[in-house]
């Protein structure tokens, strides 16, 4: 079996190592990491690929074991949250927040309108098939920001998958404060929006 060295490398550093493998038709795989962020998407890469994974506890982090599936992806049903399908494949659309505030001008203000802008998504009747948090946008999603994370959470419950980017969650030291939503990485973050028929920036 190939083992990968993805200590001291942080997502999505160790899922595209992976991935890169499992692609390539590997069938038996493991990965050694060091962050619990690495361990999280690589678990949901495993689910993705329809493959039993094992996470063991070794000195310095964590084993992560792909194995006994055929390796190709298991089926994903599309969302009933904005499952409109553009000409092009796209499939629903995809909101970006990648700040805690809209617009330039009055910082106050414009984190005001943020918090207005996911509640109207939240109650619009068209949610998005998927709510992308990255930079200081991930400060949203944490405690004190019980009107965000209400509207969040309502939108969660008319399907949106909630991705928040766990690099971004570490450098602001909120990593254990999140309050709704998924710890999540670059690439499934970009992937989201690829797969999306359009991309809405807040």
């Amino acid at each position: 079996m190939q083992i990968l060295d993805g200590f001291g490398k942080q997502c999505p550093m160790p899922l595209v190592m992976a991935k890169k493998e499992l692609d390539a038709g590997a069938t038996e795989l493991a990965i050694q990491v060091d962050n619990e962020t690495a361990v999280k998407n690589l678990t949901r890469l495993g689910k993705k690929k329809n493959m039993a994974t094992s996470v063991d506890k070794i000195e310095g982090g964590w084993l992560i074991t792909f194995g006994a599936g055929d390796g190709s992806e298991a089926p994903v049903a599309i969302p009933e949250a904005g499952s409109a399908c553009s000409t092009t494949g796209g499939c629903g659309y995809s909101v970006f927040v990648g700040k805690d505030f809209v617009g330039d001008g009055d910082l106050e203000l414009g984190h005001n309108l943020m918090k207005m802008a996911l509640y109207t998504l939240s109650e619009a009747g068209d949610p998005p098939t998927s709510l992308l948090f990255m930079n200081a946008g991930v400060k949203l999603v944490a405690p004190g920001e019980e009107q965000v994370v209400e509207a969040v959470k309502k939108l969660e419950e008319q399907g949106t998958e909630v991705l928040v980017c766990g690099t971004c969650l570490n450098f602001f030291g909120i990593a254990d404060e999140l309050s709704v939503g998924e710890v999540s990485n670059m690439y499934d973050i970009l992937e989201r929006m690829r797969e999306s028929s359009k991309t809405i920036t807040l």
